[in-house]
């Protein structure tokens, strides 16, 4: 699986788009069975799926960001908070300077808080930043994918995440996933204490219970229910 888009400048003039979509994910342990860049791939590969279907500018992933709750398991790397908001800052006054003045955030790790309030402040002077997919794309996309856990139960290397790498990327899903489930139910104490506080594997969900199948539903959801977030900034049709 290609990560990087690779269009050429000579394409992207030829397109003139408005609109740059940005994924971002992280370097955090999935469990045993999937890989530190599992958000990172997951959000391009729901870029792609974007890009593939709407007239926006696909941007390479950010690798790295706030993974702090990870911080106690082997190989998993952070940024800051603010280092984050100001990378997407960096990068948004880039993509204006050649006439892309909004951007849609894909982001693939639940953890990257501070992507809610870069929104929010964006936004004061009218729409110009989106952040992508929701919550309510996201159980739109589990119904439509009739998924078994529901999002809190299947926080982290579980049926969604799984579903999707089998569908889009199976050679990076390791063997060993149906038998990996993990249920703790309430985490009160998560930012406190970390994942190392709630699982040892590293995974809190149900991969047993992913298949191919269901990914392609979950990315055919998410890919139509961006269009709300294009109308959201001006942009549908």
């Amino acid at each position: 699986m290609n990560l990087l888009p690779t269009a050429t400048s000579a394409d992207v003039q030829e397109r003139e788009p408005r609109l740059a979509v940005l994924p971002i994910g992280s370097f955090e342990q999935h469990g045993p069975h999937l890989p530190l860049i599992t958000d990172t791939a997951i959000a391009c590969v729901i870029g792609k799926e974007i890009a593939d279907a709407y007239p926006v500018h696909l941007l390479p992933p950010i690798t790295m960001s706030c993974s702090h709750e990870h911080a106690s398991f082997p190989s998993t790397v952070s940024i800051s908070a603010k280092t984050l908001y100001a990378v997407i800052d960096d990068i948004r006054a880039s993509l204006a300077r050649s006439g892309i003045t909004k951007l849609v955030i894909i982001n693939g790790h639940g953890g990257n808080y501070v992507l809610s309030n870069l929104v929010q402040e964006a936004n004061v002077d009218g729409p110009v930043l989106s952040l992508f997919p929701l919550g309510a794309d996201w159980d739109r996309a589990r119904e439509h994918g009739g998924l078994v856990s529901d999002r809190h139960a299947d926080m982290h290397a579980g049926e969604v995440e799984t579903s999707i790498l089998l569908h889009a990327a199976p050679e990076l899903v390791r063997e060993g996933f149906a038998e990996a489930d993990h249920d703790v139910g309430p985490r009160p104490f998560l930012l406190v204490h970390g994942m190392s506080a709630y699982t040892e594997s590293g995974v809190i969900g149900c991969p047993s219970h992913a298949t191919p199948d269901k990914g392609k539903a979950i990315l055919e959801s998410l890919r139509l229910g961006f269009a709300a977030h294009l109308d959201a900034l001006g942009e549908a049709g």
